[in-house]
C-alpha cells in the first residue's frame, strides 16, 4: 500500500515538473529568439565598453610617427647667371610620444563613474525587456491553452445540438414536441456552430500569436497546468516596498538622475586648471647638407587653465543644472506612476483569484443544473426545449468564462511580479 501511494506521488509530482518544465521550455525559447531582447544584448555589451574608454583617459598614451621625404632640385641659377647640377635628398624622420594626463578637475573620475551608470541603466534597460519577452511568452501560452479549450467546447456544444436536432425530429414525427420546438433546437444548432468558427478563428490567431512570440513551432499537446506558484508578496504594502526596490522603471529614473549629476560635474570641472606630461623623442636622417643625422628628447610639462570662452562654459553649467533639476522632477512623477501600477497590478490579481473561484462555483452549478434538466427533459417531464437550449448555454458560457478565469488568474501573477521586478527565468524554477 506504501509503495503505491509512494509511486503515485512520485508520478504526480512528476507531471507537475514537466508541466512546468514545459513552460519553461517556451520561456527559454523566446528569451533566445527575440530579435529585441537579443539587440539589448549587443547595447549591453557596446555600453560596456564605455568603462574602458573612460578608464584609457587614466592611462598613458603612446604615439609613434615617421615620415620619408624625397626632394629634388633642378634648374639651379645663382646670382651671377650660372647654372648648376640638379640635387637630390632623401630625408627620414621618427617620432615617439608619450602623453600622461595628470589633472583635469576630476572630469576623467566623473566620466568613469557615469560611464558606470549608463551601464547600470543599459541593464534596467535588458531588464524590461527581458520581462515583458517572458510575460508575452507566458499571456501566449496560456491564451493559447484557454483558446484551445474554448474552441474544444464550442464544439462539444455543436455535437450536442446536432444530437438534439435529431432526437427532436424524432420526437416531432410521434408528437411528443411541437415544430416549434424543433425550430429551437435549429437555431440553437446553427448559433453554436457560428461560435464554434469564431473560437476556431481565435484559436488560429493565438497559435500564429504564439509561433511569433516564442519563434518556435506551437505544441500540438499543452500541458493545462494553471497552477505555476511564484513567490508574490502577501500584502498591497509589501509589494510597493518590492517595487519600490527593484522595479527597473523607477530604477532607469533615479539613474538618469545620478548621470545628470556626473555631467554637471563633468561641466564644472572644465573650469578647472588641467596639466600634462608630454616626453617624445625624435630621428631625423641627412637633417641638412651638414648634418646627416639627428636626434631630440623632450619632456614637456603643460598647465592650463581657461579663465573665458565667450560665456560658453557658464551656459553650458547652467544647461546640465537645468538638466538634473528635469530629471529629479521626472523621478518623482515615475516614483507616483510606479505606485499606481503596482496597486493596480495588486487589484487586478486580488480581483482574478475571486473572479476565478466565482467561475468554479458558477460552473459547478451549471453542470448540475444541465444535467438535471437534460434529464428530465429526456424522460418527457415538464422541461421545454428552450430549458435545455438555455440550460446548455449557460453551461457553455460557464466553462468558458472559468478556462478565462484560470488564464487571467496567471497572467495577473505575472504581471504583478514583472511590476515588482521579480519576472526573472529563475522565477519558474522556484518549487
Amino acid at each position: 500500500m506504501y509503495k503505491k501511494l509512494i509511486i503515485f506521488f512520485t508520478i504526480f509530482q512528476f507531471n507537475i515538473l514537466l508541466a512546468d518544465n514545459s513552460a519553461l521550455f517556451y520561456v527559454e525559447s523566446a528569451l533566445k529568439n527575440n530579435p529585441k531582447l537579443n539587440a539589448e544584448r549587443e547595447n549591453l555589451k557596446a555600453i560596456k565598453e564605455n568603462e574602458n574608454i573612460s578608464m584609457s583617459e587614466f592611462l598613458p598614451s603612446l604615439t609613434i610617427s615617421g615620415s620619408q621625404t624625397s626632394k629634388e632640385t633642378s634648374n639651379i641659377i645663382d646670382q651671377s647667371g650660372s647654372q648648376s647640377g640638379n640635387t637630390k635628398r632623401n630625408t627620414e624622420t621618427k617620432k615617439i610620444s608619450l602623453d600622461q594626463k595628470i589633472f583635469q578637475g576630476f572630469q576623467g573620475y566623473n566620466n568613469l563613474k557615469k560611464s558606470r551608470l549608463e551601464f547600470e541603466k543599459a541593464q534596467n534597460e535588458y531588464k524590461i525587456v527581458e520581462q515583458d519577452t517572458i510575460l508575452n511568452s507566458i499571456s501566449a501560452y496560456y491564451d493559447l491553452i484557454f483558446k484551445s479549450k474554448s474552441k474544444d467546447f464550442n464544439l462539444a456544444n455543436v455535437d450536442l445540438f446536432e444530437r438534439q436536432v435529431e432526437s427532436d425530429r424524432s420526437r416531432l414525427q410521434k408528437g411528443e414536441i411541437s415544430l416549434t420546438d424543433l425550430a429551437q433546437s435549429e437555431s440553437s444548432l446553427a448559433r453554436a456552430q457560428a461560435n464554434f468558427i469564431k473560437a476556431d478563428t481565435e484559436y488560429t490567431s493565438a497559435l500564429a500569436e504564439f509561433e511569433r512570440i516564442n519563434g518556435i513551432k506551437s505544441p500540438q499537446n499543452l500541458n493545462d497546468n494553471f497552477d505555476i506558484s511564484f513567490l508574490l508578496p502577501q500584502s498591497l504594502k509589501s509589494a510597493l516596498e518590492l517595487s519600490n526596490l527593484n522595479n527597473p522603471n523607477l530604477a532607469i529614473a533615479r539613474i538618469n538622475l545620478a548621470i545628470s549629476e556626473k555631467e554637471l560635474s563633468v561641466e564644472k570641472a572644465r573650469l578647472s586648471p588641467s596639466a600634462t606630461l608630454n616626453y617624445s623623442k625624435t630621428e631625423n636622417k641627412d637633417l641638412s647638407a651638414t648634418v646627416d643625422e639627428d636626434e631630440q628628447e623632450t619632456l614637456k610639462a603643460t598647465v592650463t587653465w581657461p579663465i573665458i570662452q565667450g560665456g560658453k562654459n557658464f551656459s553650458s553649467i547652467k544647461k546640465f543644472k537645468h538638466k538634473k533639476d528635469q530629471n529629479a522632477l521626472l523621478l518623482v512623477d515615475k516614483e507616483n506612476e510606479i505606485k499606481t501600477q503596482t496597486s493596480t497590478s495588486w487589484s487586478y490579481y486580488q480581483s482574478a483569484e475571486s473572479v476565478l473561484i466565482s467561475t468554479e462555483a458558477q460552473l459547478k452549478a451549471a453542470e448540475i443544473a444541465n444535467e438535471g434538466i437534460t434529464l428530465e427533459y429526456d424522460s418527457g417531464n415538464t422541461r421545454t426545449t428552450l430549458d435545455v437550449i438555455q440550460s446548455r448555454s449557460l453551461l457553455l458560457e460557464a466553462r468558458i468564462s472559468n478556462a478565462e478565469a484560470k488564464k487571467d488568474f496567471i497572467v495577473s501573477k505575472l504581471r504583478l511580479l514583472s511590476q515588482i521586478g521579480g519576472l526573472e527565468l529563475k522565477a519558474f524554477q522556484t518549487p
